[in-house]
């Protein structure tokens, strides 16, 4: 006799199927969300190839959102306004960002009562450079021997990753927004305090880059005038529509607003963050390569000290050691908490307190 529904232990009734394949109802928008952020990624490639590479911050963020509308389509209106707010921090970040790096040459004004500005940094930087190296001006070395008018592959190897500081720590971001909110929020804590403290730096430690200390017509005079074109190895692999818009930013930026180098503290934070999740030694290796090819790239095309990047990645380094601290005691207290809500078990009687 064959066993009915009933005697069978793992049937389940029809109604309770629909109710448990209700509890994870399905992402009708999810495909649609996919083909927009692939259309998408495709586009800007097209327009990276045509256009050129777009470095100013205001373009970068209109890039950000268009990906996010993409990647939001069909959440929820709770989702949309955690976006929203998330959205005016990571502007006021960047307009903090701006304002304090401006002020790296002008100084501090306290209510229009007062400015504060402190003294420009013209050869220290230089001088712990040659004490590392034994007398040598890094800067020079590596133009000296490798700079040319030809462009070789060292040129356009030093150039793309130079443009990386501007759009993949952001493209990491909208990444993570778009995927985890938890880890886009662990991430801006690290990100948005590497960037407070560079900025104080900016202020504080106005300091004169190689490039300037060469030139003639800023009369410092440090060593011969040094090449300045970290755009041409870069534009000399197609992207015909950059070195303009480079230009442009390189006049609105800030020159002495150079310790430390954010350059490389961006090339160093993106894979310090995610190499907890890497496995392979071998792996983490070639990570790690990134921030030492663009501290090397920065040095070569004379736009930092070897100190300004070794500074940068020492704060990295402290303020990652901060937040993994801070997150830590965050799920010990929680960890206590939930532990002391739990309803106390009665103990467990001795052999002795059994009766016969």
């Amino acid at each position: 006799m064959s066993m009915t529904t009933t005697d069978d232990p793992t049937f389940v009734p029809p109604s309770s199927r629909v109710r448990l394949a209700g509890a994870v109802p399905y992402e009708w928008f999810r495909p649609v969300r996919l083909t927009l952020m692939w259309t998408y990624l495709i586009g800007y490639l097209v327009w990276l190839k045509t256009r050129g590479l777009t470095v100013d911050r205001v373009s970068v963020a209109i890039a950000v959102g268009i990906f996010l509308l993409c990647a939001f389509v069909g959440k929820s209106w709770r989702t949309w306004g955690v976006l929203l707010m998330d959205c005016v921090a990571y502007c006021l970040m960047w307009l903090a960002y701006e304002k304090t790096r401006g002020a790296a040459d002008d100084g501090v004004s306290f209510f229009g009562l007062f400015r504060v500005k402190f003294p420009l940094q013209q050869t220290i930087m230089r001088d712990i450079d040659r004490a590392m190296f034994f007398g040598h001006d890094p800067n020079v070395v590596l133009q000296d021997r490798f700079w040319s008018n030809t462009i070789r592959w060292w040129d356009v190897v030093a150039g793309t990753t130079y443009m990386t500081h501007f759009v993949f720590p952001m493209i990491v971001m909208a990444v993570l927004w778009a995927t985890s909110h938890r880890q886009w929020a662990r991430f801006m804590k690290r990100f948005a305090t590497l960037l407070g403290v560079a900025c104080l730096l900016f202020i504080m430690l106005p300091t004169v880059p190689p490039w300037m200390a060469g030139d003639p017509k800023w009369h410092i005079d440090l060593f011969h005038e040094l090449h300045r074109n970290a755009g041409r190895g870069f534009y000399h692999i197609g992207f015909e529509s950059f070195q303009d818009g480079y230009k442009l930013a390189l006049s609105n930026g800030n020159g002495v607003a150079a310790m430390p180098s954010l350059h490389a503290s961006f090339a160093l934070v993106v894979p310090a963050f995610f190499l907890p999740w890497i496995k392979p030694k071998w792996l983490k290796a070639v990570v790690l390569l990134f921030p030492i090819i663009m501290l090397s790239s920065l040095v070569y095309l004379a736009e930092h000290w070897v100190i300004d990047g070794l500074a940068g990645w020492a704060i990295t380094g402290l303020t990652f050691w901060f937040w993994n601290r801070m997150e830590q005691r965050t799920r010990s207290i929680r960890a206590t908490r939930a532990l002391s809500a739990l309803p106390q078990l009665p103990e467990m009687a001795t052999p002795e307190e059994v009766p016969a």
